[in-house]
């Protein structure tokens, strides 16, 4: 019973490897140019769709949410300018293509998404709808089609070795953001209480997978090691996800025993 309930909490989770499992089974059905014509419906509706139902779950009027989001989405600009500093004016990157798509499939539906939020928003408000399961389904098709991609190329192969490797740099990473926002909001001129603290750790280096996944998708599209490219972001979801459940009792009692000992050394009035 523990079981299940834990596979409906992580029903995500569960749906990449599903996703992937799937892709290796039948790659045909979700390549370009095959049943589901990931070329349109991926590269498009797909991306639009994730982007439309942020826009309309978005509550501009809460400031750290909108600043969130707004965070987010300048990778809209940051990755196309990247990109051309990296690679250099002489490369074959398609800037304004890019940007375009970029701008047309994330930036449009999500303004439309706002508007039509304007209109309906008591409606959403009093039936909440589920805009996260929504997103994660239509985000689970992305991985499904990018993997279908991937094991239909028998050019590509990902050695055992490298995965570890990935994995182990994934992972260190994480715990080097955790641990330089910890150090930073915890010095005594910080003004950051100890709850401050743990909400920092967890908010500002957690990542999903809805924006990186669409903005590779679009970037990268075409690109035959697609998905060995999303690997790693498709690693630091769970690896956070894990790395939490594992820090949470440590970082709990840490800020307990500080709250406790902030309430013993204020002075009384």
């Amino acid at each position: 019973m523990r079981l299940l309930e834990r596979v409906r909490k992580e029903w995500f989770m569960v749906g990449i490897v599903v996703a992937i499992g799937a892709a290796k089974l039948e790659p045909s059905v979700g390549v370009n140019g095959g049943p589901l014509k990931p070329e349109i419906t991926v590269s498009y509706i797909a991306v639009a769709t994730i982007f439309f139902n942020s826009g309309l779950s978005l509550k501009t009027e809460a400031a750290a949410i909108f600043n969130s989001a707004f965070g987010s989405f300048l990778g809209i600009v940051v990755t196309p300018v990247l990109l051309l500093l990296f690679l250099g004016s002489s490369s074959s990157v398609p800037f304004t293509s890019i940007f375009s798509q970029l701008f047309m499939t994330v930036v449009v539906p999500l303004v439309i998404g706002q508007i039509v939020r304007r209109y309906i928003k008591d409606w959403l408000e009093r039936k909440k709808p589920p805009f996260g399961v929504v997103s994660s389904s239509v985000l689970l098709m992305i991985i499904y089609t990018t993997f279908c991609d991937t094991f239909s190329n028998p050019n590509i192969d990902l050695d055992k070795f490298s995965l570890i490797l990935i994995l182990f740099i994934i992972v260190s990473i994480q715990l080097s953001f955790m641990l330089l926002t910890f150090v930073f909001s915890t010095r005594n001129n910080s003004g950051f209480t100890p709850a401050d603290t743990v909400a920092i750790i967890f908010c500002s280096t957690h990542k999903s997978l809805t924006l990186g996944i669409p903005m590779l998708k679009i970037v990268f599209a075409g690109h035959e090691h697609l998905s060995l490219i999303s690997l790693p972001l498709l690693i630091y979801h769970p690896a956070q996800i894990l790395l939490g459940s594992v820090l949470v009792p440590t970082i709990k009692s840490w800020m307990v025993s500080r709250q406790k000992g902030v309430k013993l050394t204020r002075p009384t009035v």
